[in-house]
């Protein structure tokens, strides 16, 4: 019995070694293609012929349109607005009326006042003639209080005499003491009537609301019969000499900007359209929060539709270099922090170091690493997939 039994039992392993070399046979089947798919199998890719072309380095910043001028109308005084003369979208020029508030109540008051300086005219006038009178009298008790004194010395004229001529004289001197005081006291009155009405007359002409300089209304905020109140916003002009984009920028950019420098600007209204621009102003702030400042480009031409406050980016151009060798960055592949691309050699693809120089945008310099005519590589399906010593295929 034992000696049928170990016939059986080998037998019965057959099954399970096949098993296992079937596995294996799939499995070396499968690394058989995989290293055939790797080695053999084409990847699509992407070629790029670098070539040397114009570079420019752009610092880019982000802000809205704003005029360097612009100035909230509102009155001085309050009122009822009578006409309002302009709309936005208004063009006008330095003092064109704007305009004007209710003055009915204005114009009495000015009547008013003009009564009261010629009433205070005319009592001056009387009181000038009160001290020419005033001065008379005392050129004539002074005359005759001399002649008096003169007899009494020659002993022609009494003592009574002489008191009554120097009582005259004292009398005299205080009518035009009088006199005067009341005729300073009428010019002093006729002042403050020509200071009153001048007062008066200044505030019917602030009933009419001016341009302060030429330029565009932006906004208005009122309509004709509303109160307004000193302060309170009636419309928005700015001036249209300079329009600028205020741009916030990275600080880290800070040392590479001057005034003066070429930009491009980019409405988000047109954004395939590029308008020339130039930096007028460099903040000397920089957010706390953020790490921006403020970069103040002159708009050199503006959009046909524009407006001031709506977005815009800016290119502010800080270098340029005619010929370098440039390609997209989406070419340049990343090993341990160090740039590098897929090179073509022949039919397969290696990877290889390069320098990066300046960069704008999408495009990057290559300062090393690479030559004129060099082909690169990316995959066409995932820019991300390893090409290194893959057979490729450009669809």
């Amino acid at each position: 019995m034992n000696g049928e039994s170990a016939p059986r039992g080998a037998w019965d392993k057959w099954p399970g070694l096949l098993a296992r070399a079937a596995r294996w046979l799939v499995l070396l089947g499968v690394a058989a293609g995989g290293v055939y798919w790797f080695w053999f199998s084409p990847v699509a890719v992407v070629e790029h012929v670098v070539q040397p072309e114009e570079m420019v380095y752009e610092v880019m910043g982000t802000g809205t349109l704003e005029a360097r001028v612009k100035s909230t109308i509102s009155p001085k005084i309050s009122g009822r607005i009578e006409r309002l003369l302009v709309d936005q979208g208004d063009r006008v020029e330095a003092g064109q009326v704007l305009v004007r508030l209710d003055d009915a109540d204005l114009k009495q008051q000015v009547a008013i006042a003009r009564a009261n300086l010629s009433a205070a005219q005319a009592a001056l006038d009387r009181l000038q003639a009160d001290e020419a009178q005033a001065r008379a009298v005392l050129q004539q008790a002074r005359q005759n209080y001399e002649r008096v004194e003169k007899l009494v010395t020659q002993k022609v004229a009494t003592a009574d005499e002489h008191d009554k001529a120097t009582e005259a004289l004292r009398v005299a001197e205080a009518g035009q003491a009088r006199a005067r005081a009341a005729l300073e006291e009428g010019r002093r009155q006729q002042a403050a009537a020509e200071k009153t009405l001048a007062y008066r007359e200044a505030l019917l002409a602030d009933a009419v609301i001016r341009a302060p300089f030429a330029g565009l209304v932006v906004r208005r905020f009122r309509d004709p019969g509303d109160i307004v109140v000193p302060g309170s916003p009636v419309l928005t002009l700015i001036s249209l000499e300079e329009i600028w984009v205020s741009a916030w920028v990275d600080e880290s950019e800070m040392a590479r900007l001057r005034v003066g420098q070429p930009a491009r600007i980019v409405f988000r209204s047109e954004p395939q359209a590029h308008y020339e621009g130039q930096v007028a102003r460099l903040g000397r702030e920089a957010d706390r929060e953020t790490r921006e400042f403020i970069v103040d480009v002159r708009a050199m031409r503006l959009p046909v539709n524009w407006a001031v406050g709506q977005r815009a980016e800016v290119y502010i151009q800080t270098d340029r270099k005619p010929a370098a060798l440039v390609l997209p960055g989406r070419f340049v592949v990343w090993r341990d922090g160090q740039p590098g691309v897929y090179l073509r050699t022949v039919d397969r693809a290696e990877w290889r170091p390069i320098t990066i120089g300046l960069q704008s945008g999408e495009r990057v310099e290559v300062v090393s690493g690479l030559s004129a005519d060099d082909v690169v590589l990316l995959g066409a399906r995932d820019a991300k997939v390893a090409l290194d010593r893959r057979r490729i295929a450009v669809p």
